[in-house]
């Protein structure tokens, strides 16, 4: 049996590499000589090409600073030269042969078309930071950005992750940007209120990795309306393999598989199963050691498509973001 078309709507490699881990080789390789300690990696390239992953969303990913990441960015400089750095590391893996960066619809359609490509890749900007004002947006879409999330933590332009607060003015004239230039935005890390003056204004709409907050409590995670919005604007919604964004559990504990299942079922419940895929934010400042049980490394990720309806297994693997990338990129 042909396995279903594999796509994850999140994965921060760039950043990894940044962090000084070699990509090229096997996890057991990786691991071995880790850089980052306390995380046990489950992504490489070898070993996506293992799993069938397609394409997946890869990130621009600037670490602001915090107590745990003393070298992160504090201004606008900062975070643009991080981002400038991931965004060769792409271009030397496209170089390579690892990658091909997929910039519009048509590149993607050709692209699932050939099993035997290297992972496509389309750039999502996480954390709008960057931008040093939304002038910049058409120079990163020339470079090949399409979707940009304007939080993480709290950026310049919106409140996000345990940040409450709303669109600054800046992040308003950054989103009506989007809309004008057709870039998506991507509603992972916002909080509530910047959500809300975001679909405001009427941009493309996705959540490339955001779990269900009627699940687990925190403005993490998207409300039942929430999702509803990216439905109604024809987003699609990806599912993260992070063990406490499945269930409220301290970090050393690890779920079972079907608490992933779950959130997928509930959104499906909301929202249908053509909005449901996968954004596993694999190895994204986490490991196999807080992933839901039996997730040892990305080979594995497949797996929870057992636990859901026949009829909805091909959609949420990859149809659904292959349907929204051939759309709407």
């Amino acid at each position: 049996m042909t396995p279903p078309l594999l796509i994850d709507g999140h994965l921060d490699l760039a950043y990894n590499a940044g962090e000084g881990r070699d990509l090229s080789g096997s996890v057991e390789a990786l691991r071995a000589a880790d850089p980052i300690a306390g995380q046990r990696a489950t992504v490489t390239f070898p070993e996506l090409r293992r799993s069938g992953l397609r394409v997946c969303l890869g990130t621009l990913f600037a670490m602001p600073r915090t107590p745990a990441s003393p070298q992160g960015y504090t201004d606008a400089a900062g975070a643009r030269a991080q981002a400038l750095s991931q965004l060769d590391q792409y271009r030397r893996w496209q170089d390579a042969g690892e990658i091909v960066l997929l910039r519009d619809r048509a590149e993607v359609a050709a692209h699932v078309a050939r099993p035997d490509a290297p992972l496509g890749v389309v750039l999502l900007m996480e954390g709008a930071d960057p931008l040093r004002t939304p002038d910049d947006l058409a120079q990163w879409v020339e470079w090949g950005v399409r979707i940009v999330g304007p939080a993480w933590g709290a950026t310049r332009y919106a409140g996000g992750t345990d940040a409450p607060g709303p669109l600054t003015p800046a992040g308003r004239e950054l989103v009506a940007a989007m809309r004008d230039l057709g870039v998506t935005l991507d509603a992972s890390h916002l909080d509530d209120a910047a959500f809300w003056d975001a679909a405001d204004l009427g941009p493309r709409m996705i959540a490339s990795h955001s779990n269900a907050r009627s699940l687990v409590p925190g403005n993490r995670h998207l409300t039942d309306d929430m999702a509803c919005a990216i439905a109604e604007a024809d987003g699609v919604i990806g599912l993260v393999y992070l063990s406490r964004f499945l269930r409220a559990v301290p970090d050393s504990v690890r779920v079972p598989l079907d608490a992933l299942a779950e959130h997928a079922r509930h959104y499906a419940d909301i929202v249908g199963w053509d909005r449901v895929a996968l954004g596993t934010d694999m190895d994204g400042g986490f490991g196999a050691e807080k992933t839901p049980l039996g997730i040892e490394t990305y080979v594995d990720v497949p797996a929870v498509l057992d636990l859901l309806p026949e009829d909805a297994r091909a959609g949420v693997a990859g149809g659904n973001w292959a349907r929204w990338l051939t759309t709407h990129l």
